[in-house]
């Protein structure tokens, strides 16, 4: 059984900063791509960063460049995603999800080409 559990989020100030944690269980987490959506109320989710199986190549949404930074640790299962300056409209919540096992993609940004999700984190800015 495959699961995401993502950790970190919470309530910050305009400016402040987060770092959210997915980790990975029930299998071969290097060998697959991972992404960090998000999703506002009434707004469709979207992917904010992505990362490929080894770690070295990287997407950001041009609404996070520079602010955020995605990384991962294979000895860990785990996926970070570092946000700095954070802005009320980084409101939502956060969703780590993994592509299947050996999927022939580097990095995607495109959500039906993950296979599993986490059960999301709240991130809630306040201005």
């Amino acid at each position: 059984q495959v699961q995401l559990v993502e950790s970190g989020g919470g309530l910050v100030q305009t400016g402040g900063s987060l770092r959210l944690s997915c980790v990975a269980t029930g299998r071969t987490f290097s060998r697959s791509a991972m992404g960090w959506f998000r999703q506002a109320p009434g707004k469709e989710r979207e992917c904010v960063a992505a990362i490929s199986k080894a770690g070295g190549t990287a997407y950001y949404a041009d609404s996070v460049k520079g602010r955020f930074t995605i990384s991962r640790d294979n000895a860990k299962n785990t996926v970070y995603l570092q946000m700095n300056s954070l802005k009320p409209e980084d409101t939502a919540v956060y969703y780590c999800a993994a592509t299947r096992e050996g999927a022939p993609v580097v990095v995607t940004a495109t959500a039906s080409n993950y296979s599993y999700w986490g059960q999301g984190t709240q991130v809630t800015v306040s201005s």
